[in-house]
């Protein structure tokens, strides 16, 4: 099969499509063959995204921490697209870099909201269609962060811990169909997210990998387009780092 086919005949949803990692991932897999449906609460970044990827692309503007909006975008992305095959769950966000002592109450509630509710919402919406096939990859966008914990990113590093747990716990829930979940564990990849952070919380995560530069959406989108593949069919509740380096188990 060539690169161009890979994904011939395939649906695949990325959340957080219109930007970032899930851009990246989305950008992969059309260019694999796949019809992609982008899902994102900025409507003007999908309209940007859509533009780019061509008409094989689908889109659905939605708050992905509501789960009945959740559940409505995989019924009309099946209708429209005939399934869903593949499910990239990219969106998140990093809270504020704080201690735990000052974190908001607010602010933590909202990080696990959009970090762990949302894709948990994601991934229970597509197992319907997916079921129907007896055929699915789903991948969780995790983070190093999640297994080794960042000092003064308390919310976000246990959001993405609960990722990791989620991902193995479905794992195993369908090892025995045809339907794959694993999750990766990127150190930090340069992207618009790091607006939301300040300069010393990059300093120290750069500081920490051993190839002494930031991760490429590239790299994090090609073992993505692995996992999302027919080829991954041995790995299931399984974890991929990405982290230069930097991930000591």
């Amino acid at each position: 099969m060539s690169e161009s086919t890979r994904f011939k005949g395939r649906v695949a949803v990325v959340t957080g499509g219109a930007s970032g990692i899930g851009l990246g991932v989305a950008r992969r897999l059309a260019t694999q063959g796949a019809r992609v449906s982008l899902w994102d609460r900025d409507a003007a970044g999908l309209e940007r995204a859509a533009a780019e990827l061509g008409d094989k692309t689908h889109q659905v503007a939605l708050d992905l921490t509501d789960p009945a909006a959740v559940e409505n975008a995989a019924r009309a992305t099946a209708d429209a697209l005939g399934g869903i095959d593949i499910l990239v769950a990219s969106a998140g966000i990093t809270g504020p870099n704080a201690t735990l002592a000052e974190y908001p109450v607010d602010e933590w509630r909202h990080v696990f909201d959009v970090n762990v509710h949302a894709l948990f919402y994601c991934n229970k919406a597509v197992l319907g269609p997916m079921r129907a096939k007896n055929y699915g990859r789903i991948v969780n966008i995790a983070s190093v962060a999640g297994k080794e914990g960042n000092p003064n990113a308390s919310a976000y590093s246990a959001s993405k811990a609960a990722v990791i747990g989620l991902t193995k716990s479905l794992g195993k829930e369908l090892a025995k169909t045809g339907i794959r979940v694993n999750c990766v564990t990127p150190a930090a990849v340069k992207t618009a997210i790091f607006d939301q952070m300040k300069q010393e919380h990059i300093d120290f995560m750069l500081s920490k990998i051993p190839l002494g530069r930031f991760g490429l959406v590239e790299e994090i989108a090609a073992l993505i387009a692995w996992l999302a593949s027919e080829e991954c069919s041995f790995s299931t509740g399984a974890v991929f780092d990405l982290s230069g380096g930097r991930a000591t188990y």
